[in-house]
């Protein structure tokens, strides 16, 4: 009973908090000439990734290889099938040609890595695979190239339709603020609710780390891309997916294998082939149906590979 008032309480923390959160990103852009999916990939997606880390940096110092794994992994499945497939429903997404010719192939191109990262060692020595501290710095690497990418992106051209912006600098940086602790925080209060009832329900803490676990740090990602899909802005949406995966594989991970090296659990393979899977599966939308859109038959499907690989890590 008490996992769930945790997860009632956490789940209302996180909706309000990502519509504060939109908000103040989206005044902030228009009012630095910074454009939308840029503050999408960047300072909306390091923000709902938050809790990813906090989790990761607990999990490395403790040894906890599955959580380790399976959180990022998890997260970043659910993040591309269950938050954008959602927001899919809610609002069809527009994608740019920028976004389907390079985030989301880099994207791809993380998940890539991580897998040969995982593969070699098992490949040589029939062991499972170990990400090790120069690996992880390799990916810390990738990291800032990512950041120089994001940095040297076109700054958004003035509209003179664009309303004149209505919040203050100064309630802008406390919304955004506010959006985050509550994003943070009603996280945290989640994944604990969750686990706690997992743990009741005698799931395994593989199964845990990269649903369950996944998902509640996966929440501040869907509350923030739901309500730009909502807002109809669809780059926040689009973009916050993207640059959270960017985020979760090349800095949280690399940040935890320089911390500890990580012995990957046989059993998470699955998840590290279904994280490449799923931004295949992106890209793919990008020319089906509608060109350039993820359409609300595209997010259903998505939501059903989901629920697809969720029984498969149960298994």
């Amino acid at each position: 009973m008490g996992g769930l008032i945790l997860l009632i309480i956490g789940l209302v923390l996180v909706i309000r908090g990502a519509g504060w959160l939109v908000d103040a990103a989206t005044a902030l852009a228009r009012r630095a000439g910074i454009s939308d999916l840029a503050v999408g990939l960047t300072v909306v997606a390091f923000g709902t990734s938050l809790p990813e880390l906090a989790v990761n940096i607990f999990a490395s110092v403790d040894g906890n290889a599955a959580i380790t794994i399976g959180n990022i992994t998890g997260s970043n499945i659910a993040n591309i099938l269950l938050i954008l497939g959602l927001s899919a429903l809610i609002f069809p997404l527009e994608v740019g040609k920028g976004t389907i010719w390079k985030e989301i192939p880099f994207s791809l191109l993380a998940a890539a890595i991580l897998w040969l990262m995982c593969a070699e060692a098992a490949w040589l020595s029939r062991e499972p695979g170990v990400l090790s501290r120069s690996e992880g710095l390799v990916l810390l690497c990738f990291f800032v190239i990512f950041l120089y990418y994001t940095a040297g992106m076109p700054p958004r051209l003035p509209n003179p339709s664009d309303p004149n912006p209505a919040l203050a600098t100064k309630r802008i940086f406390i919304k955004l603020g506010l959006g985050l602790g509550l994003l943070i925080g009603g996280g945290k209060l989640t994944v604990s609710g969750a686990v706690e009832m997992a743990h009741w329900a005698g799931l395994s803490e593989g199964f845990i780390a990269a649903s369950l676990v996944a998902v509640g740090t996966s929440l501040p990602e869907l509350a923030t891309s739901a309500a730009a899909a909502w807002k109809k802005n669809p780059d926040i949406a689009v973009g916050n997916v993207v640059g959270s995966n960017l985020f979760n594989i090349f800095f949280i991970l690399g940040l935890s294998a320089v911390i500890r090296p990580i012995a990957v659990p046989p059993e998470l393979m699955l998840s590290i082939w279904m994280t490449i899977g799923a931004s295949l599966i992106l890209f793919v939308c990008m020319f089906t149906g509608q060109p350039r859109r993820i359409d609300r038959w595209e997010g259903a499907l998505m939501l059903a590979l989901y629920g697809m690989y969720l029984w498969m890590q149960s298994r």
